[in-house]
């Protein structure tokens, strides 16, 4: 199901809890860098999953070559990769079972996007989370605040 409207944006972000995060930076100047940061401050369990990155940790937390190599399962797949470059990972991520695809904006693959639908998975397409979380009034207050 392509996802669109408020309301439905807003079930999904309140229902996710794992987040695998695909394109992820150690640049601190970088989108992702910035979203990944804000969505743990969101109490949102990310793992940042980046091959070159792979032993490092990114905001404290460890660095997965792939959405393979994640433990457990994710409830939403979040893409910063090119629109090309998103038909992959969401192959790999119907692969293993994700429930939702979350693309960055500016990332549209209607032709990925319509095999993760057919597959069961919610998909969110052109859009940033760190936008619609405030948006919707999703925001939550930071830890002992």
């Amino acid at each position: 199901m392509l996802l669109v409207s408020d309301l439905e944006i807003a079930a999904l972000l309140t229902s996710t809890r794992r987040i695998a995060l695909v394109g992820a930076s150690a640049r601190s100047e970088r989108a992702s860098n910035r979203i990944f940061k804000f969505l743990l401050e969101q109490r949102y369990d990310v793992t940042p999953v980046n091959p070159v990155l792979v032993g490092q940790t990114l905001h404290g937390v460890p660095v997965a070559e792939s959405l393979g190599d994640i433990e457990g399962d994710i409830d939403m797949v979040d893409i910063f990769r090119s629109s090309a470059a998103a038909g992959d990972v969401i192959d790999e991520a119907i692969a293993i079972g994700a429930k939702s695809i979350w693309m960055q904006l500016g990332v549209i693959n209607e032709a990925a996007a319509r095999r993760a639908i057919d597959a069961g998975l919610k998909v969110v397409m052109d859009r940033c989370p760190k936008i619609d979380i405030p948006r919707l009034g999703l925001l939550k207050q930071p830890h002992g605040g």
